[in-house]
């Protein structure tokens, strides 16, 4: 597989470049643990937004109007990445008791969701933590097919011989790391040994399997859900492949993130500056302050508040175009009505499909002028 060589060639470069600064690691770390914690949760669901995630796990501020458990979700999760960080140290092994700490760590407490008997009523069901399930867990697909997960009976034995197959592969050391990592990932789903939680448990087992091999953690982003569920919906049908290349993909994108930022290159990437920009004009218009009092208040030193302040320009430009192209288009959908008002258009159809061709034309001209000025 030709992601493999690229994987390869990204971690001769990455261990050409260690041992890191310890400053620049932290930063390099904070920055994977934070988008780690927002977009495996919110694939899941979690409500809050990823400026209201960096409040909590950087500040320990909570997001007015958010569930309690979407805060519990998200610190759960942090200390789960932060206990899995320390136990690579430790070289402990991956065991049914490490994986069923982890699941405890993670969503913290038990708590009820909605549920359906066995013949379809509603109902409530208790989620309990660090334990196999209790009840099937089954889905319906999109064609109205039920796709079975392992049974409660069946879920021990299957789990224990994963992790026999684990530690069996690992010896052999035959597989590479990534395939390694996306196997069990997908194994373990393909069991979803929890009541709840399995797709987070899943990914943090993946990454701990990645960084026992001195790899960065894979970070599967909530834009890219459909293409995470489609990779995994291939290997339920049996084609693996194409579920370890998406995995692959992404842990190219990690290494390539960790290369540059051990080269001491800055690793915010274009969206988390403009989800910056989006807290920062939410903050001061809650606040009815200025941007440039808030960059101030903010923990910020004078290259991010600059480069920050760049982009909000660009922004503010960008806004005034579009504003701008809105105006002009409103002004000629104006003309236009006035003249189909002023013409009986029941008299005459034709006139007024012609006007609405040279509606679109002049609109169409509008936006493409607009867009050259861009």
């Amino acid at each position: 597989m030709e992601i493999l060589q690229k994987i390869d060639q990204l971690k001769t470069e990455l261990e050409a470049l260690r041992p890191l600064d310890a400053e620049r690691e932290g930063r390099i770390m904070q920055k994977f643990r934070l988008d780690w914690n927002y977009h495996s949760n919110h694939l899941e669901g979690n409500s809050l937004t990823y400026g209201e995630t960096k409040a909590l796990i950087l500040f320990g501020i909570t997001a007015q109007g958010k569930p309690l458990k979407d805060h519990l979700e998200m610190t759960g999760h942090n200390e789960a990445i932060k206990w899995i960080e320390e136990v690579v140290k430790e070289e402990r092994p991956l065991t049914e008791n490490f994986i069923r700490q982890l699941h405890e760590l993670l969503l913290k407490e038990p708590y009820q969701v909605d549920a359906l008997t066995p013949n379809g009523q509603p109902t409530k069901k208790w989620i309990q933590i660090g334990q196999y399930k209790s009840s099937p867990n089954n889905v319906v697909t999109v064609t109205g097919e039920i796709f079975y997960f392992a049974t409660p009976e069946e879920t021990p034995s299957m789990m224990h011989d994963l992790l026999a197959w684990y530690r069996s592969e690992k010896e052999k050391n035959e597989l590479h790391p990534l395939q390694l990592a996306a196997l069990f990932h997908y194994r373990f789903i393909r069991i979803h040994p929890f009541d709840d939680g399995n797709g987070r448990t899943a990914r943090i087992l993946m990454n701990f399997i990645l960084l026992q091999h001195r790899l960065p953690p894979v970070i599967i982003k909530t834009e890219d859900k459909l293409h995470y569920f489609a990779a995994l919906r291939q290997a339920d049908a049996g084609l693996l492949e194409p579920f370890i290349e998406y995995i692959g993909e992404n842990l190219e994108r990690s290494l390539d993130l960790m290369v540059r930022g051990a080269r001491g290159e800055p690793v915010e990437e274009f969206e988390d500056i403009e989800k910056e920009l989006t807290l920062l004009c939410q903050q001061a218009k809650n606040n009815d302050i200025s941007i440039a009092q808030l960059l101030n208040k903010n923990r910020l030193n004078k290259a991010e508040k600059e480069d920050l302040q760049k982009h909000l320009n660009e922004k503010e430009k960008q806004d005034e175009k579009i504003d701008d192209l809105a105006e002009k288009i409103g002004k000629i959908k104006e003309i236009i009505n006035e003249l189909l008002e002023s013409i009986n258009v029941k008299d005459h159809p034709e006139l007024s499909e012609i006007i609405e061709t040279i509606k679109g034309m002049a609109v169409k001209k509008i936006v493409n002028d607009s867009e050259n000025g861009f």
